[in-house]
């Protein structure tokens, strides 16, 4: 079995990666996914690409914690983090987050639980190059909201 998170400048194929999830569990009975793309703009800029910084094995890490308590919180079977660094261009994949699960509630919850709590609290730098120039992305107060409604207070300040 393929490990449950991994950062890498390569993109990614969701087909090959969904169907590595469910290989020998004949238990799946539903399978939620998230892509997240880079867009064209971003708070009323154009943007042109974008470049992604982490902190290896920091940020592992904190996603391997973030997928465990999705398993405390939900019954799930079997999930799967991937994440790009490095510069990318719009309309290029940035994350693919895959559950597994008997039944599809518990695989849509636990995704977007995962997706809200990558946003917030996964230790990555985002830059964007716009017509002005490039500019770090702050946290936004949606993403902090979306969070909180798992009941977790957002680390962002």
């Amino acid at each position: 079995m393929a490990a449950r998170v991994s950062i890498q400048a390569e993109d990614f194929d969701v087909a090959a990666e969904i169907a590595a999830l469910r290989r020998d569990d004949p238990g799946v009975g539903a399978v939620c996914s998230f892509i997240g793309t880079v867009r064209d703009r971003s708070e009323g800029a154009s943007v042109s690409a974008m470049e992604l910084e982490h902190y290896p094995g920091m940020t592992e890490k904190a996603i391997e914690q973030m997928i465990d308590e999705a398993f405390r919180r939900f019954d799930i079977r079997a999930t799967r983090v991937i994440h790009r660094v490095g510069p990318l261009k719009v309309q290029d994949q940035i994350v693919l987050v895959v559950v597994t699960s008997a039944h599809r509630g518990q695989s849509f919850q636990a995704c977007e639980f995962l997706m809200d709590y990558l946003k917030t609290q996964a230790p990555f730098w985002k830059k964007e190059s716009t017509p002005e120039g490039e500019r770090w992305v702050d946290a936004r107060v949606a993403d902090d909201e979306a969070l909180q409604r798992w009941g977790i207070a957002s680390r962002n300040g």
